[in-house]
């Protein structure tokens, strides 16, 4: 079952003064990001945030569970969804531990594919 929107939107809105929080739908379940880093997955309307040692030390116990058959396991978060103060902390110190996302590289491929085109629409065009 696909996650609502409104309840993605709900979830980004609770989460404040942490940085850029965006969101993306991929697999036809949701990703957020907060300052480019995937923080945390919403599948089935429920949310799982990216394991820590930081975010299990904020937490306290907490079930790590996975969001879909063959990921790894998250901390599934039941309650204090609505507390907007924990959610932040949480993301917060989330973010802080994750690694930077590696820069994309561009595709050697895709400029050989670019001037291959280019070069037959020119045979096309001079014929």
């Amino acid at each position: 079952m696909a996650s609502d929107l409104e309840f993605i939107e709900f979830i980004v809105e609770q989460i404040e003064n942490v940085g850029v929080v965006t969101f993306r739908k991929m697999f036809g379940e949701y990703a957020i990001y907060c300052n480019k880093k995937v923080v945390a997955l919403v599948c089935d309307n429920q949310l799982f945030v990216e394991p820590t040692e930081a975010g299990k030390l904020f937490i306290g116990k907490v079930d790590e569970v996975s969001p879909y058959k063959g990921a790894k396991p998250s901390f599934l978060i039941k309650e204090n969804i609505e507390n907007r103060g924990w959610l932040s902390n949480l993301i917060e110190v989330t973010v802080l531990e994750l690694p930077e996302p590696k820069p994309k590289v561009k595709s050697k491929n895709r400029k050989t594919k670019e001037k291959i085109n280019e070069s037959k629409l020119c045979d096309y065009l001079c014929r």
